[in-house]
């Protein structure tokens, strides 16, 4: 007979699945070229290590791994991402009129969404916290663990268009080119280096410091 948690999983919905990643431990930021990013860096580190849940005990080498990225990792790496992060969102930014010019109106919203995430990871960059993903449970990520529910008013209209083929967008990209200059300038902020204590709804716990064992996935769709 099927255990009863594996019914219990499976009746939750269609799209509730299991994955199983396969992971050495290495950890390798990209450098993007012109039209690159985001990437998952910091959100692969997140996943792995901050909101992991080691099926059995926690080995040596999984505490070594979270010994050498957190709290958060080095200083240089962080400001030269950021700064390569926040060019990359100004330049799909400055795009944006370009493609509206030509009557590209879905290329000009594909790149604001674009931007979009950019600015989402620019902003846990500099607030030295890994995210869970750029593209689920923002509320919550925003609100609760940056303590910025300010900023997180601004964001849901940003991505809302009534009008893809008018100057709506223009307008949207220039809101969002001010955030980027608000809320990710590399200097020092009063949010402490410190990952979430309380998790999305549906998402994995969060740890506090370098405690090894976490409640939730490893990484979670």
């Amino acid at each position: 007979m099927t255990h009863p948690l594996i019914r219990q999983f499976r009746n939750t919905g269609r799209f509730t699945q299991v994955h199983v990643d396969v992971f050495d431990g290495r950890m390798i930021p990209t450098v993007w070229d012109d039209g690159g990013g985001p990437d998952n860096f910091e959100v692969e580190i997140g996943n792995l290590l901050v909101y992991a849940a080691p099926l059995h005990e926690v080995g040596a080498y999984f505490r070594q791994l979270q010994s050498q990225w957190l709290p958060y990792y080095g200083e240089d790496l962080r400001l030269s991402r950021l700064a390569m992060v926040r060019e990359a969102c100004a330049r799909d930014l400055e795009a944006i009129p370009f493609y509206l010019g030509r009557g590209l109106y879905f290329q000009a919203f594909d790149r604001l969404y674009k931007a979009f995430r950019e600015f989402l990871q620019a902003l846990f960059v500099a607030r030295r916290t890994y995210p869970l993903c750029y593209n689920k449970w923002i509320q919550e990520q925003v609100t609760e663990w940056l303590s910025l529910p300010e900023l997180y008013e601004e964001l849901p209209s940003i991505l809302s268009v009534r009008n893809i083929e008018s100057s709506e967008l223009g307008e949207k990209a220039d809101v969002l080119r001010n955030l980027l200059v608000r809320w990710t300038c590399p200097e020092p902020h009063s949010h402490e280096t410190a990952q979430p204590n309380a998790p999305p709804n549906g998402g994995p716990a969060a740890p506090s410091g370098n405690s090894g064992v976490t409640e939730g996935p490893p990484s979670v769709s």
